[in-house]
């Protein structure tokens, strides 16, 4: 294997590792958008049942993260540590991803449990090793941010895509379920290319190049102890979690504030989604500018107070205000990019902090932990949302005027009383470039473990 500076990728390297990300990320949509509404008002489960039903899925979820985490920095399979838990959940997700998909006739709410189960596996097993990967291919301040944006604009490429076809096979006649399952289809035709492409391309360096990491492998607790004592990661961490929340409230009552809010038809939904996502695509490269002057962190805050001017407004537009809302997509979905591409950079330098001060690399096990937050925040999100709307008087079938009040309170104000705690907490986040480099300086003249 053919040893590369940390410093810097290919850029075939960085393309091999960023089309995975297009792949994974074509479902989010129908996964995390469509199933609430699909499953709780579509196929009948209840509003409520299908809440109850995502959120202990999704924390059932969580506890995989920290095992494959851990697992995929322990243990070498053919003298890799992250390669062959991508190859494998690859093949998991594909399979739970058809299945809750495309649901049968007379389709409960076991089916959707067994089935998230299925699919939120092979999604850990994939993500988690392919997270840690991407911290561990450049050991530079702005490279790390260089490899995470183009990561997650290929992330919100997919996203994009899975809304264009969405459009056009509702366009076509095309039922919601029959739509989602043809996004289905597409991810697992795309990730049986794309996937032994990353395989073969993108080699692994850690293990080889970073000498001043002591793995030491030591037993899990021990490991998670050690984390424990990493204030930084935690903020970080806690603050990723917190904003995971507040994005995932909006997120889950999209399609209903769309219907119930705004009055928009089916054939319009989607025309906002595609606006989100571009808008977010478009911003990267701002974020990544501003991150060289302004630091990731400060950047970052920057995103989130954008996210709450916009979520400000949504009470006073009017139903059939699609121009109006089309501003609140645009600006909330650039403050997406920031939110997507500048936090896990921050955690690659948090790493490089972990092994000054603790003298070890955990790499797979803090993105494990960073995957469980996100999952936990979306599960906390969407057990929130869901039965706290249907709780306070929301009917679908016939909303009243509290009904339709409740759910612009859920949808719009309470996202930002929650964003605006993280901003409080990232503000002075102490790992600027000028810290971090300075740690790299300290680590290379460490003698090799």
């Amino acid at each position: 294997m053919t040893k590369q500076k940390l410093g810097a990728v290919t850029g075939r390297q960085l393309l091999a590792y960023a089309l995975p990300a297009f792949v994974v990320a074509l479902p989010t949509i129908p996964v995390y958008i469509h199933l609430p509404t699909l499953y709780g008002v579509q196929l009948g489960i209840g509003l409520a049942t299908t809440g109850y039903i995502l959120l202990i899925t999704r924390l059932f979820d969580t506890v995989t993260d920290p095992l494959v985490g851990f697992l995929c920095d322990r243990l070498k399979i053919w003298n890799l540590r992250r390669k062959p838990w991508i190859a494998l959940g690859a093949i998991v997700a594909g399979i739970g991803l058809y299945k809750i998909l495309n649901p049968v006739d007379d389709v409960t709410g076991n089916y959707l449990m067994i089935w998230c189960l299925v699919l939120y596996a092979g999604w850990t097993m994939v993500a988690v090793p392919y997270l840690a990967w991407g911290a561990e291919l450049s050991s530079d301040y702005n490279e790390r941010t260089r490899i995470t944006a183009w990561r997650e604009g290929f992330g919100l490429l997919g996203i994009v895509g899975a809304g264009a076809l969405g459009a056009a096979t509702v366009s076509l006649g095309w039922s919601e379920s029959e739509s989602i399952g043809t996004i289905a289809w597409s991810a697992i035709a795309l990730g049986i290319v794309v996937i032994p492409i990353l395989l073969r391309s993108v080699p692994e360096y850690a293990a080889e190049n970073n000498s001043s990491a002591a793995i030491d492998n030591p037993p899990l607790l021990e490991s998670l102890r050690t984390l424990g004592a990493n204030k930084l990661f935690l903020r970080l961490l806690v603050a990723w979690f917190v904003n995971g929340v507040a994005n995932g409230i909006p997120a889950a009552l999209f399609f209903i504030y769309l219907e119930h809010g705004l009055a928009a038809g089916p054939e319009i939904r989607p025309r906002f989604v595609l606006l989100y996502f571009i808008a977010a695509i478009l911003s990267i490269p701002l974020w990544f500018r501003l991150s060289r002057y302004l630091g990731k962190h400060r950047a970052w805050c920057w995103g989130m107070v954008a996210a709450c001017i916009a979520f400000i407004s949504v009470p006073w537009i009017d139903e059939n205000g699609f121009y109006a809302f089309a501003l609140v997509c645009i600006v909330t979905g650039m403050a997406l990019g920031a939110d997507l591409s500048l936090p896990p950079a921050l955690q690659a330098d948090v790493i490089d902090y972990a092994k000054y001060r603790f003298g070890r690399s955990q790499t797979g096990l803090q993105f494990a932990l960073w995957g469980m937050s996100t999952k936990l925040a979306l599960a906390t999100a969407v057990g929130f949302a869901l039965p706290g709307l249907e709780f306070s008087g929301f009917d679908p079938a016939a909303p009243s005027e509290q009904g339709r009040k409740a759910l612009l309170v859920i949808y719009a104000f309470i996202p930002v009383v929650i964003k605006m705690l993280v901003i409080f907490m990232v503000w002075r986040f102490p790992l600027t470039i000028g810290v971090q480099l300075a740690l790299q300086q300290r680590l290379a003249r460490r003698p090799a473990a």
